[in-house]
């Protein structure tokens, strides 16, 4: 009886040790993303450069919407996906579907915007599509501080 508990606690012991060194690596969660627009940022928004006469080299467009978390677990260091197509249906952001990232999503349905630069002189209507949202169990990237410096792309934008 004595080997048996004393087997137990070395197999609990070597399993916490090998726990310690190869963690569990976070878990990707795939998010259902729903509502979206893509708008000319508001012309008070620090991106949108109201003071420029035209656009020199891009224009700040928001690109909104609902994302849903089925889980019952935040979503941390969420990125958002999307194919953006001008009138001519060619790709506004070529070679690149990840739009930004939308940082930590509570269960449930969260508003999302995010600030996209796209060349100025695309010509519009522009369309979304393939809107989807990726995300994590754990942080997986450094997060910025509150008291670090960030460009106008970067700082928050209100939702809704």
């Amino acid at each position: 009886m004595q080997r048996l508990v004393l087997a137990l606690l070395l197999g609990i012991c070597l399993a916490l040790l090998a726990w310690q060194v190869h963690p569990p690596t976070a878990l990707a969660a795939d998010l259902q993303v729903g509502e979206v627009t893509l708008e000319p940022c508001p012309s008070e928004d620090p991106a949108s450069q109201p003071g420029l006469k035209r656009p020199a080299g891009a224009s700040c467009y928001a690109l909104r919407g609902v994302v849903i978390n089925p889980g019952r677990r935040p979503v941390v260091d969420t990125d958002v996906f999307a194919l953006i197509l001008d009138a001519s249906g060619e790709p506004v952001l070529p070679n690149r579907s990840r739009v930004g990232s939308i940082g930590d999503v509570p269960p449930g349905s969260s508003a999302f915007a995010l600030r996209l630069a796209v060349p100025a002189g695309t010509p519009g209507p522009f369309r979304v599509g393939k809107v989807r949202a990726r995300g994590f169990s754990s942080p997986v990237r450094s997060r910025a501080g509150d008291d670090d410096e960030k460009l106008p792309l970067e700082e928050a934008i209100p939702a809704g």
